[in-house]
């Protein structure tokens, strides 16, 4: 493996700047990503991370031999008590529901699979393990059933938001209790009522903190200190500040080497809020777009830049896609793509995929070698088309069949492919016997209906 192989940049939260990435071990690269709490279908902005730190996913698959990449499922917490007794259903059923669709939804989006799934509730032995380390080196205590972080006893707490205690407490929202030392402290451990989840532990039935669960599964899955962590901007405060304070004082180690975090998404030019009631679901909007049109829109923007996200930004992103593949469909040549293809190390899509992800110009090299393949000659096609596709395959695009693209728009309106075909068929047969008044009707009653025909040696092609 090449040094031009592995010079990556990453912009590391932590640092405020972009660094080259240096694996603890080149041969496990261990990359974390903070998954979904299951009470509800997600959003545009869940998804997000998700196919961002995908790219990341598929980029360090080619840089490197073995990666181990870890998202983790919240399956207990009080959104998922609550909303599993307003239902009226137990809170297994309503977990395994909803992180059933979040797979399907992200599936979808052509995201691939993680290396490890691990659940909250699979996890309990080892955060009460965590918490109990914590105690033992004088950075949590006991109160009243609960369990908690004393912040003041980390020197750096805050490096992460870049926040002082006195910044923390001023602008968030904390949870003032009587049994807590210092208002900032976080729950770790907290009591459960006899109809709530809970398990036994050294502080009496209960149930973990939400930020425990991930430093406790980086622990068990990664090891003390992992290379990347990743996730919304959203979760820098508190979540991961408090990730930080629990793996660092727990272990004695720096817990995570890159940070990174994605931008949030607005909603036509508004932030996404619940109260503006702007939620934009993966799954309605699945109804209305191809996953991989959701897809091509989230990597549009680079993926620490605030996403507007809005039907004209999809319209665009269906529209560009169209222009990909139809220089995969070509012009009525039958062309395979050339076998065995390899992107060089240097090769424009890589080259800005390697500068922290930069998504929009790998898309803008991709718009390059489209425009080069629609001109080339016949024996330079092939090597160009694989060329393409090796370069979607890195973005997670352009993994369908140009025709099937062309000819299933994801519309239950108008004509279906088999009257398309047969009309197709009709006007064929109409040319042949001259009949070309009623080859003119059918194509323009094909036109009518959204439907493009294109004479090619190969015969007649259609597309939507």
């Amino acid at each position: 493996m090449s040094d031009m192989q592995t010079v990556l940049t990453l912009h590391n939260t932590l640092s405020g700047k972009k660094e080259v990435f240096t694996p603890i071990d080149p041969n496990r690269i261990t990359l974390y990503v903070c998954g979904p709490t299951v009470y509800n279908y997600v959003h545009i902005g869940n998804a997000r991370p998700v196919v961002a730190f995908d790219v990341l996913y598929r980029l360090l698959k080619r840089l490197y031999p073995n990666v181990i990449y870890a998202r983790n499922i919240t399956d207990i917490d009080d959104k998922i008590i609550n909303t599993a007794r307003d239902n009226g259903e137990d809170i297994s059923a309503l977990t395994k529901r909803f992180s059933d669709a979040f797979s399907d939804d992200m599936a979808a989006l052509h995201t691939l699979p993680p290396t490890i799934v691990p659940y909250a509730t699979d996890h309990i032995d080892e955060m009460i393990g965590m918490i109990e380390t914590l105690v033992e080196k004088g950075h949590a205590y006991a109160a009243e059933g609960h369990a908690l972080f004393a912040v003041e006893s980390m020197n750096d707490y805050g490096k992460l938001s870049k926040r002082s205690l006195d910044d923390m407490l001023a602008g968030a929202r904390v949870e003032v209790a009587p049994y807590k030392k210092y208002p900032g402290d976080f729950v770790l451990w907290k009591p459960s009522s006899d109809d709530q989840p809970g398990w036994e532990s050294p502080w009496g039935r209960g149930r973990p903190g939400w930020h425990i669960e991930c430093s406790a599964m980086i622990h068990k899955h990664l090891g003390d200190v992992i290379d990347i962590h990743g996730g919304g901007q959203d979760l820098i405060f508190p979540h991961h500040e408090n990730e930080i304070a629990q793996g660092c004082c727990a272990h004695g180690t720096d817990y995570v080497r890159y940070w990174m975090h994605n931008g949030y998404v607005n909603i036509d030019g508004e932030k996404m809020s619940k109260s503006l009631g702007n939620f934009r679901l993966v799954r309605e909007l699945l109804k209305q777009y191809r996953g991989e049109v959701l897809r091509f829109a989230l990597l549009s923007a680079h993926y620490r830049s605030p996403l507007n996200f809005s039907e004209d930004v999809l319209n665009q992103a269906s529209s560009t896609l169209d222009t990909l593949y139809y220089a995969l469909l070509g012009r009525g040549e039958q062309v395979t793509p050339a076998e065995n293809y390899e992107l060089a190390d240097d090769h424009p899509v890589l080259v800005a995929l390697k500068d922290d992800l930069n998504t929009a110009e790998a898309i803008s090299a991709m718009h390059a070698i489209a425009a080069k393949l629609n001109k080339a000659e016949l024996n330079d096609k092939p090597a160009l088309k694989a060329e393409l596709i090796a370069c979607g395959e890195l973005l997670g695009l352009l993994n369908q069949d140009p025709t099937d693209w062309f000819q299933n728009k994801g519309t239950n309106d108008g004509l279906s492919n088999e009257e398309i075909d047969a009309l197709v068929e009709e006007r064929n047969a109409s040319k042949k016997a001259k009949n070309f008044a009623r080859a003119d009707e059918i194509r323009d009653q094909l036109k009518e209906a959204g439907i493009q025909l294109e004479d090619t040696r190969e015969g007649t092609r259609w597309t939507r």
